[in-house]
């Protein structure tokens, strides 16, 4: 007789009070937990808004959209999970409303349900499982996490609430339900309040769902007679309240959860035992974070900041990451600047003085253009180390094409279509797509192979972390550099460092007379996780943090 395949467990986290206050994180914490305690643990993000992916959001709308190496454009959530699981995830593990809608009509306009009338319920919850299902079947996940976005009262999140109560119905000794609320902590009372949670908890129970743990994030750690408090009226043990204070990082959380057992709880709930030494090497990589003294000063010129009277940094959430990991790998702290590319224009390079290093991210459009080619100018002459990610590779192209080539007005198509020197034109077949307002998951997306050009600093950086001559790198572009100008670029000292196999597309640029100016088309902060930090970025704190201290 056949061994019967280990049937997977289900853990659905769902938002209480508010959004925004670390759901992503949690899930993403619980993840490691796992993995530590030697379970194959994967992770599903659901959004539940109508857009099919992310990807024709503006930043600011959502924060960052982030790439997977299949070409799926997520929810910047996806990108925690891949840096706390140390893996890849895949397509089938992100949805959305608009996703879950569009398979079911296209499955009915093909007569795949057998001509009956289709319904909401419970046709889109079954839509719904079948995704998570198959998503653990292709991780292999022994365990699945599944976060749903927002909280548990908005209207939106009903269906996805719906499958969930369904799947626990069905297999209920194989799905946990994880509740992350907050609880305030008002100034002019000076007491934690319950009371919001205990609202959210009753929601979810008006959904036919029943929490397993509350996950209780506030501003401090929450204490016994709260504790105490939510037991009574939310129908849990105590010893299932998890305190999740602010801390001054976020891989500090599966650390913080541990103190109150989470791993142990939700094996013990399953009916599962640990099956090695927990969170070792985790441990060992945050005391290094939490034990350097020498900081360095980066700057990140951008325009996706600015959300109302407030700054919006998820919009470069993967760059911030990317910072930390190589901060932590050359024993410093990166202090991290944000300069709007507009105030560059407006400003002049003076507010740029005290930077030790400058980054310009990805980036569409016109708007900010030329304060961020000011920007590579400035780093340019006075040897500031450079790193443009992808939209920044391309200024640096037009800022040499402008001020060594002298190609007065050189653009990219993207921004001046009538340029005379489109040193950055738009990709073969993108034009037609435009064309036909055809945006959405068409420009090219995920992982590309890089062939490294050897005696470039892009290939000892590479080599220095044992990466190969070529590797595979995220993509997120719909223009290029233009091949048409590359003879008299490398004549001038713009250096050619990496390219697609068959050296058609241009990946990275270097100037190789200069502490450190590189140029990705690709995202490497994509790739750059706590344990395994991305190569250039490593080589880019380096030197920044080495000019800091003049010890190069």
């Amino acid at each position: 007789m056949a061994k019967k395949d280990k049937e997977t467990k289900y853990i659905f986290i769902v938002g209480g009070v508010m959004s925004g206050v670390g759901k992503g994180i949690t899930t993403a914490s619980i993840g490691r937990i796992l993995v530590s305690k030697g379970y194959n643990t994967s992770a599903i993000k659901i959004d539940p808004y109508i857009n099919v992916d992310a990807g024709t959001m503006n930043p600011v709308e959502h924060g960052e959209v982030f790439v997977t190496e299949d070409g799926d454009e997520t929810d910047q959530d996806v990108g925690n999970y891949e840096r706390f699981l140390n893996r890849n995830i895949h397509r089938e593990n992100y949805m959305t409303t608009g996703r879950i809608y569009s398979a079911v009509i296209a499955k009915e306009r093909n007569l795949l349900y057998g001509g009956r009338c289709v319904q909401v319920v419970p046709d889109i919850p079954n839509e719904i499982i079948g995704r998570i299902k198959s998503a653990a079947k292709k991780d292999r996940a022994e365990i699945m996490l599944i976060e749903i976005g927002g909280t548990v009262g908005e209207y939106e999140n009903l269906l996805f609430l719906e499958a969930a109560r369904m799947m626990h119905l069905a297999e209920p000794a194989n799905v946990l339900f994880i509740m992350v609320s907050y609880l305030p902590v008002p100034s002019i009372i000076g007491e934690m309040k319950t009371k919001p949670t205990q609202h959210a908890v009753r929601a979810l129970n008006s959904a036919g769902i029943q929490p397993d743990f509350i996950v209780a994030r506030s501003v401090a750690s929450i204490d016994a007679p709260r504790r105490r408090k939510l037991a009574i009226f939310c129908n849990i043990q105590e010893s299932d309240v998890i305190s999740a204070p602010d801390i001054k990082s976020i891989y500090e959380a599966p650390i913080n959860f541990e103190k109150d057992n989470l791993g142990a709880r939700i094996l013990e709930k399953f009916n599962l035992s640990p099956k090695k030494k927990d969170l070792v090497d985790w441990r060992k990589m945050v005391g290094k974070i939490k034990a350097v003294k020498k900081t360095v000063n980066i700057g990140i010129v951008g325009k996706y900041f600015s959300t109302g009277d407030f700054c919006l940094s998820d919009s470069y959430i993967s760059v911030i990451e990317a910072i930390k990991h190589a901060g932590a790998a050359n024993n410093c702290r990166p202090i991290l600047h944000w300069l709007n590319a507009e105030d560059v224009e407006k400003q002049g390079v003076k507010i740029l003085k005290k930077l030790d290093g400058i980054i310009v991210p990805q980036g569409w459009g016109s708007r900010g253009a030329e304060g961020k080619i000011k920007t590579i100018k400035y780093a340019r002459e006075n040897k500031v180390p450079y790193f443009g990610l992808c939209y920044g590779m391309q200024m640096a192209v037009i800022e040499f094409a402008r001020n060594v080539l002298g190609f007065k007005g050189a653009n990219s198509e993207e921004v001046d279509p009538k340029t005379a020197y489109p040193v950055i034109h738009i990709m073969p077949g993108q034009k037609e797509l435009l064309a036909k307002k055809q945006y959405g998951g068409t420009i090219r997306l995920g992982g590309w192979p890089c062939k490294i050009v050897a005696g470039t600093r892009l290939a000892s950086a590479y080599a220095k972390l044992g990466k190969k001559a070529t590797v595979s790198e995220r993509h997120r572009h719909r223009y290029e550099f233009n091949n048409k100008y590359r003879v008299q670029y490398e004549k001038a000292g713009l250096r050619v460092a990496g390219t697609s196999p068959d050296g058609r597309i241009v990946e990275a640029v270097e100037i190789t007379k200069h502490p450190f100016f590189i140029g990705t088309q690709f995202h490497p902060e994509y790739i750059s996780r706590p344990l395994d930090p991305h190569p250039l970025f490593v080589e880019f704190v380096r030197v920044c943090e080495k000019l800091a201290n003049k010890e190069l």
